[in-house]
């Protein structure tokens, strides 16, 4: 976003009180154009840098944007010469900066498999994922977009393997999906997983959740929580604690390093809503937990992402007034998170009106959930 006059519709920058063309002091930011001119570029063939000493060479150029300023960007393989236009981007780094990235204006065969593109990104393209509970109803839609973005292989979690659910015969026959043994429940469980395949995995996707209504006042509210609590919250812990190291030591593994660690959040998790305060309690302790787990892989270049949705269309869901998200919308928007390299991700009408009324007030969003 840029400084844009009201007035003449001048970009300026950097920020000013009036408008270098007519005086104006009407300068509210606004999204500017994302299109530029390639100045000049370099090559970088030699650095001193451990991250990028593996990864030579590295393009870079200097980009004059339609809005005005000069950027120093970080260019696509298939850039051309020096004056083509480009279109640009912002993108998270590995250390979780925004960056420049320039790309041809074009579509171009084979664009996501640029080296310098798959380092920004988190692209499930050739890596191999682990979803944590198959059970799930997420589950199920969101091998098929992993599969079908890609992904080498995808690793399922089952917790109880002899009860049967409606799901399993369909992801048996995904070619490239293996079920594996995981109860989050049980600290011995995830460890053995992680032992097992911790080392292979290149990208998490925490889709364990524990819906029930309970009223605070009830009898049994305590027990609902402590099993929700369980499951979810020390489930994330658990996780954390046995693919962590593994996967903040190997993200620098190049093309096979680890990349991202996904959470499956509710969006009440931003905001409780009595019908299902249990889960939005969870959720909200799971966010904070995700917090403090992208500090501890950012070191290594791992990205946590967190997805955050409002009511899933499913039976748990059955007393909550439309509109609610379906699956597959959740399956395909943590796909293109991980391809746009986000850190955050509102899925549903739901979940993006709660954020931009959370931004405007949150007192007041807290006191329409509770009515």
């Amino acid at each position: 976003m840029v400084q844009c006059c009201g007035e003449c519709g001048h970009y300026t920058y950097p920020a000013r009180d009036a408008c270098p063309e007519c005086l104006s002091n009407d300068l509210p930011f606004k999204p500017a154009p994302n299109g530029g001119m390639l100045l000049t570029q370099t090559s970088v063939d030699v650095t001193s840098d451990p991250y990028y000493r593996e990864r030579m060479p590295w393009r870079t150029g200097l980009v004059q944007l339609d809005c005005g300023p000069t950027v120093v960007a970080h260019l696509h393989g298939a850039c051309g010469a020096n004056g083509c236009r480009l279109s640009l981007s912002l993108q998270l780094d590995r250390a979780g900066q925004a960056v420049f990235f320039a790309h041809p204006m074009e579509e171009v065969p084979n664009m996501s498999d640029d080296p310098q593109w798959r380092e920004l990104t988190c692209d499930p393209k050739y890596r191999r994922v682990l979803i944590t509970d198959g059970r799930s109803p997420v589950a199920l839609p969101l091998v098929q977009a992993l599969m079908k973005a890609g992904a080498a292989r995808v690793f399922v979690g089952i917790s109880d393997r002899w009860k049967p659910f409606p799901e399993q015969v369909a992801l048996q026959k995904i070619d490239g999906v293996e079920l594996v043994d995981l109860d989050l429940t049980s600290e011995r469980s995830v460890q053995d997983l992680a032992r097992d395949i911790g080392a292979k995995v290149e990208i998490l996707v925490n889709t364990a959740d524990h819906v029930r209504p309970a009223h605070i006042f009830d009898a049994a509210a305590a027990n609902t929580a402590r099993e929700a609590m369980d499951l979810t919250v020390m489930g994330l812990l658990r996780l954390s604690s046995a693919f962590g190291p593994v996967m903040r030591s190997r993200g620098a593994d190049g093309a096979t390093g680890a990349v991202a660690w996904v959470n499956l959040l509710s969006i009440h998790a931003l905001a409780s809503v009595p019908q299902f305060g249990v889960q939005s309690a969870a959720h909200a302790a799971c966010l904070s937990l995700a917090q403090w787990l992208r500090s501890e892989l950012r070191a290594g270049g791992v990205r946590v992402i967190n997805a955050f949705s409002g009511p899933l269309d499913t039976e748990w869901f059955q007393t909550v007034p439309p509109p609610k998200v379906p699956p597959k919308a959740v399956a395909d928007a943590v796909i293109d998170g991980l391809k746009r390299g986000l850190e955050d991700i509102y899925i549903g009408d739901v979940a993006k009106d709660m954020l931009a009324r959370m931004l405007d007030n949150p007192k007041a969003v807290e006191r329409e959930n509770g009515q």
